[in-house]
Parts: C-alpha cells; structure tokens; sequence
C-alpha cells in the first residue's frame, strides 16, 4: 500500500503525523501549565499536595510525547532534526534540562529527608513549566520566522550564530507564540484541576485563576494570529526559493480544510471557557483538549503544504528546508507508514487508562492516607 505512494505523498503523510504528535503534545502541556500554578491554585500544604498527585499521574505523558515528536522528526525528515535540534543547540538544551528537572523533582519531592526540600523541587517544577514552554513556544516559531543556517550540497549543514538558536527569543513572533502557549498550559491546567480534584476550595480558586489567565491567554493568541497572517513566508519551486507576502495567509485561503480545523478548535476553545464560566461544567478540558489539538495540528500543516518552507535559513534562502529536501528515503519512509497504523492502538490504550485513573476525583483525604504520594 504505501510502497505505492509517491515520495511526495509520503512526505506530507509523515508531516502530518509530526504535526499531530506536535499538537498532542501541546494538550498535555496543561502539566506543564499546573506545576506554575501550584501557589496560586493550593493556599496550603495539604492542597499543593493534591496538585501535585494530580499532575504526577499524568506528568509522563508530557515528556513520552515530546519524546515522540522528535523521534518522529529524527525518523522522517533527519535533515532538518540535524539542523534544528544540532544547530540550534542551546535552545534545545535548555529544553531538555528544564525537562530533566521535572522528572526529578516529581521523584524527590516528598522523599524522606532530601536535603534540598520540598519548595525547591517545587521551584524546578515551576521552571519546567515556564522557561520549558515559551522556550519551546519560540523554537517552534523559528519554523515560521527562520533559523541562521547554511548547507550545502552534500546536505552538510552549519549554524552561522554563535548563539546557536538563543537568538529566536528576540523576535516578536517566536516570544508571543511562546507566550501564547504558556498561557494556553495555564488555562487547560485550571480545567484539567476543576475536572479533576474533588475539592470545592481548589475548584473555586482554580475558576478564579481560569480567568485571568484565559484574558492573557486570548490577547497573546490573537496577537500571534494577526503577526502570523501578515507575515511573509519562503516559497519554493524545485531548489528556487522566494519570499512571499502574506504566504500563511494565502495558505489558509487556498486550503480550506485547514482553516476549517483553526476555526473550529479556536471554537472549541472559546466553548470551553464559556461553559465552564456560564454553565459551571467542569467538562472544559476535553472541548479545550480537542480545540487545542486542532488548532496547532492546522498551524504545523501550514508550513508543510502548499510549496512552504518548513524551516527558512536567514543566513541564506537556498539552503532553507522543506519536507521534500529534508527528508528520509522512499523505501524508510514507506517502512515507518507500516508502524505508524499502531497509532490508534496505543491512543486507544491511553484513553482506557486514562479513564481508569480519572474514574473518581481525587480528594485531600485520598492523598492525605496515601504516604507515598508526589
């Protein structure tokens, strides 16, 4: 079946399953969002521990599908993973440590006598939450605005920075998109906590906190959408490329299905603020999650359609990278299609576990009786 295909089908089915790793990933980052949340939504000991239990049940989840993502990348376009991921190294770096952290502190938190404490694991967590996600926020925005490097013909490639991708944080573009994203953690955190948490005090300072948090949210995500719109982006043609105006722009016009999916998860979101503040559902997460979802999948697809570079070289347009220059062969790229049909299967098992853990809402008592809590 997929030995069939043509390379170029290939290529945009496996960008398509890049972008959906990517965007699912952006969903579980509500973890992300309620470790920056732990004093803000717990007035006391007793409820930051539920926040954490809360959290440490599904912290694994974030970092398997980062994990996922990238692998997907290395497998599927190892070009632009060696240029991204090995030029942009501290960026990427940074990333990481804030996700080695993490892990740790869920492991040491309540240890038995660690000598750092409890509020310095918490400290981590924070970090891994914040720095973690507008740093990942504004590598993904270099997709969209470029990264300075050059290759050449036998695709070996060199960052011309010595920043090595730190400068990306001084673009508009790539820090409101982190932000965006940052905020996004928060909000999805606070509904994840009231779906969650079987706690009147937790769920009523977690409303409070959805609130302004959503207000911040909003105004970064339209900001982003409007530079985005107005942006100009790398076309090509073959191995000629060329700037052009209002390019993501163009590209939601001349494929309707992906602004379908950018209007109806924008919906989704909006729908799950709405009910949960006029209707007190606490079912937003799961509208919040598949508008989340949608969304991001339609902004990576923006990049991996419609003749768009997916990774422009400021340092020289010519060297700039696309799914079909930057790709694995024919034959490995038919060979993983066969694997990724295991896909359903293993979202499936997610979802079933999921449902089990998530059968009856934690409360302070629970966690209270439970000596080896997070």
């Amino acid at each position: 079946m997929f030995e069939n295909m043509s390379l170029l089908s290939l290529q945009q089915y496996w960008w398509f399953i890049v972008s959906l790793l990517g965007a699912l990933f952006i969903f579980i980052t509500f973890v992300q969002g309620g470790q920056t949340l732990l004093y803000n939504i717990g007035k006391d000991e007793a409820q930051r521990n539920v926040l954490v239990a809360s959290l440490g049940r599904k912290w694994e989840l974030s970092f398997t599908s980062l994990v996922m993502f990238g692998g997907a990348l290395f497998a599927a376009f190892p070009l632009f993973y060696s240029v991204s991921f090995g030029g942009a190294y501290y960026v990427w770096m940074a990333i990481l440590f804030c996700f080695i952290i993490q892990a740790v502190s869920y492991e040491y938190r309540k240890k038995p006598n660690n000598f750092l404490g409890s509020r310095v694991y918490e400290s981590f967590l924070y970090i891994n939450g914040s720095v973690g996600i507008i740093l990942i926020g504004i590598a993904v925005g270099t997709l969209f605005t470029g990264g300075h490097f050059i290759k050449n013909e036998m695709n070996l490639s060199a960052w011309t920075m010595h920043s090595y991708g730190l400068e990306g944080a001084l673009n508009p573009f790539n820090v409101a998109l982190g932000f965006t994203l940052f905020f996004l953690a928060r909000v999805q955190a606070s509904l994840y906590f009231m779906n969650n948490i079987a706690d009147d005090s937790i769920v009523k300072n977690a409303k409070i906190q959805l609130f302004r948090d959503a207000l911040l949210f909003l105004g970064f995500f339209i900001t982003t959408i409007v530079m985005l719109l107005v942006m100009s982006g790398v076309s090509y043609h073959n191995t000629f490329f060329v700037v052009s105006e209002y390019k993501f722009l163009h590209n939601f016009l001349n494929t309707p299905l992906l602004l379908a999916l950018f209007l109806l998860g924008t919906f989704l979101v909006l729908f799950a603020l709405f009910i949960t503040f006029f209707r007190k559902s606490t079912k937003g997460i799961w509208f919040s999650g598949i508008g989340t979802v949608l969304v991001i999948l339609s902004f990576f697809c923006l990049l991996g359609f419609n003749a768009t570079a997916i990774y422009p070289s400021l340092s020289d347009l010519a060297s700039s990278l696309t799914i079909e220059n930057s790709s694995a062969s024919h034959y490995t790229l038919s060979t993983m299609s066969y694997v990724s049909l295991g896909v359903p299967f293993v979202l499936a098992y997610i979802i079933a576990v999921w449902r089990v853990m998530d059968r009856k809402k934690i409360t302070s008592e629970e966690i209270a009786s439970d000596a080896h809590h997070y």
